[in-house]
């Protein structure tokens, strides 16, 4: 087919007024494209196991279940009087905050290796209300000392600490962290960080295994909620028992 010459052209070069070519009349073009509302088929049936449940089967399960009404249901909250529940303002931060501990990205020793695996995909402390450690203390709540301090450590450790919001809480990991351990009476290192710092829990082992770690956190959401409201009382220095 040969295009219609074009016509005179205007300043540009470009010509004013050109005729495309149109589609003849009753060619398939002008036709609409219908698709029919049916089912999903596969082309090829015998791509799926024998006895096997198929898409469609699948697609008409999901319509029934819709139409029945049986997930139109709300209780996903409390109904009726339980609605309003009265309590305090100590007590709802408080469960808040157990259920959202924040610890500090900070280790000091073998024992930090054991603390990084806890918040692997292998244990997930997460689940639990446990959020990914944070780089900064101004972002965290929880100070998990894991492994030896040294003396010449311990100024920097409290200074984390000093720089913590409140309310906030110490853990204890590991034996050198509780008591020194296998480095008790040494000279470079502190006999346990209850020394420097209030601890609020403590986790042994040579070094605890992640679970270990869990399990002290799960006592530390449960101190957080025993103790709501109390925490200005609570001590700001050292907790090392007397005598020790």
């Amino acid at each position: 087919m040969n295009a219609p010459a074009p016509g005179p052209t205007g300043g540009s070069g470009a010509p004013d007024d050109v005729v495309l070519p149109g589609p003849a009349a009753g060619s398939d073009v002008d036709a609409p494209i219908v698709v029919s509302n049916q089912l999903w088929t596969p082309a090829n049936p015998a791509a799926y196991a024998p006895g096997a449940r198929g898409i469609n089967e699948g697609i008409e399960h999901l319509r029934e279940v819709e139409a029945s009404g049986i997930l139109q249901r709300d209780n996903g909250r409390w109904a009726a009087a339980l609605e309003v529940v009265p309590t305090t303002a100590d007590y709802i931060l408080d469960l808040i905050r157990a259920n959202s501990l924040w610890p500090l990205l900070s280790g000091l020793a073998c024992c930090a290796i054991e603390m990084m695996s806890t918040a692997t995909s292998r244990n997930d402390m997460d689940r639990w209300g446990m959020f990914p450690f944070r780089a900064s203390p101004r972002q965290a709540d929880v100070l998990i000392v894991a492994g030896t301090l040294t003396t010449k450590m311990a100024e920097p450790l409290v200074r984390l600490w000093e720089e913590m919001p409140e309310p906030k809480w110490c853990l204890a990991m590991g034996d050198c962290t509780c008591s020194g351990g296998r480095y008790k009476r040494s000279y470079s290192t502190v006999q346990g960080i209850d020394r420097v710092l209030p601890v609020d829990v403590y986790v042994p082992g040579c070094p605890p295994r992640p679970e270990g770690l869990i399990y002290g956190m799960m006592k530390l959401q449960k101190l957080v909620v025993d103790k709501r409201g109390t925490w200005p009382q609570r001590r700001t220095g050292p907790t090392v028992p007397e005598g020790v």
